[in-house]
């Protein structure tokens, strides 16, 4: 098992728009260094017994969001894993600072047109969905958030080869071990 305590952090959250690999990388991440692996957007529809798009739709965004927040400060406090972090969730301050109090954070850049092809027939993603125009959506979205994924502790382009990804992340961990 990988030991965070060598880079002083209680966990390791990957972070990124909707699209940019969060759950298959960390998912990847998290078996690789034998941590245990937390989605958050899975932990809400385990909690809720809903899907994301239902809570959207029956409760509303704001609603999603209350939500999001407890499972997050939840799982942001556990020990030794990887937790993939919903898009928005960065927006958040609260999440945002335990993030940086108690998580070693890598932020999965991908070009937005990628993104955009990877989700083009995805009907799983509530703020795409509600629009015609993906692209703008998408746009302003990152455009939001960005100032906040810049800040994490190491970021990486998720374009392409997602076993690279994997490799470089695993590289830039290595580094602080020594």
């Amino acid at each position: 098992m990988f030991n965070l305590n060598k880079i002083k952090k209680r966990n390791i959250c990957i972070m990124g728009l909707m699209g940019s690999g969060k759950s298959v990388i960390g998912k990847d991440l998290s078996k690789n260094l034998n941590l245990k692996f937390y989605d958050t957007d899975k932990e809400i529809e385990l909690k809720t017994k809903k899907s994301i798009n239902a809570i959207f739709e029956e409760e509303g965004e704001q609603y999603f969001r209350k939500i999001e927040e407890n499972v997050c400060l939840d799982l942001l406090v556990h020990h030794d894993c990887v937790i993939s972090l919903g898009g928005g969730s960065i927006i958040n301050k609260k999440i945002r600072n335990l993030i940086m109090l108690n998580s070693y954070s890598i932020y999965l850049e991908v070009k937005l047109k990628n993104i955009l092809n990877r989700l083009r027939f995805s009907k799983k993603r509530p703020l795409l969905n509600k629009d015609l125009n993906k692209s703008e959506t998408l746009e302003k979205l990152y455009n939001n958030r960005r100032k906040f994924y810049e800040k994490a502790d190491f970021i990486v382009n998720n374009d392409n080869d997602r076993n690279h990804v994997l490799e470089k992340i695993k590289s830039k961990l290595r580094s602080y071990a020594k």
